[in-house]
C-alpha cells in the first residue's frame, strides 16, 4: 500500500458530484489525511467513473443477487411477488431508500452522508453482512494492528444493512 497526499476540498466536490454521493465527515477526513492506493483500496483519484461507481453499486447489487438467486426477501418489504422481475423491481424500489454506502477497502464499506462521523464500518457480501469496526477509527487502529484481531466495540445501528448482520 502507498499513502499519497489527501484528497483536497476540490477533489471531494468533484467526486461527489461526479458519482451522486457524500462522504461521511470522518470518511473525508481519513482521505485527506492521505490516500491510500494499492490492492482492495479504492483510488478515488485515478480510478475510473465507472469503476468507481461499479464499487458503489456493489452493495446493492449483491442483494439483487440473492433476491434472484436464493429466494432473499426482507419481511418488511412486504409479500414477494410471484414474477422474479417484478420481485427485483420492488427489492430494487426498497433499496433506492437505504443508506448508500462508500467503498473503504476491499468490500468493507461505511454509511455515506455529510454530517455524519463514528458510523461502524461493515463488510458487505450479498446478504452477508458483518460489523469489521465500530468506526471509521477502530477499523484503521484494528487493520493496522496496534490493537490486535479483537472483536469491534458495540457498533451503531445503520438502517437496513445491520438487519442483515443479525
Amino acid at each position: 500500500m502507498v499513502i499519497e497526499p489527501g484528497l483536497s476540498d476540490a477533489e471531494f466536490t468533484h467526486l461527489e458530484g461526479m458519482l451522486g454521493i457524500e462522504f461521511a465527515d470522518d470518511h473525508r477526513a481519513f482521505l485527506a489525511a492521505g490516500l491510500r492506493v494499492g490492492a482492495s483500496w479504492p483510488d478515488w483519484r485515478g480510478e475510473g467513473r465507472r469503476s468507481l461507481q461499479k464499487r458503489l453499486q456493489l452493495p446493492a447489487e449483491g442483494v439483487l443477487f440473492d433476491v434472484e438467486w436464493t429466494a432473499f426477501w426482507l419481511d418488511g418489504w412486504g409479500r414477494r411477488p410471484a414474477r422474479m422481475k417484478d420481485a427485483l423491481r420492488s427489492a430494487r424500489y426498497h433499496l433506492a431508500a437505504v443508506p448508500q454506502m462508500i467503498p473503504v477497502f476491499g468490500n468493507h464499506y461505511l454509511p455515506a452522508g455529510r454530517g455524519t462521523v463514528g458510523r461502524p464500518v461493515l463488510s458487505i457480501v450479498r446478504t452477508d453482512v458483518a460489523v469489521v469496526g465500530a468506526n471509521l477509527h477502530d477499523y484503521v487502529d484494528r487493520d493496522c494492528g496496534s490493537t490486535g484481531a479483537h472483536a469491534p466495540a458495540a457498533a451503531d445501528a445503520v438502517e437496513f444493512w445491520s438487519t442483515l448482520a443479525g
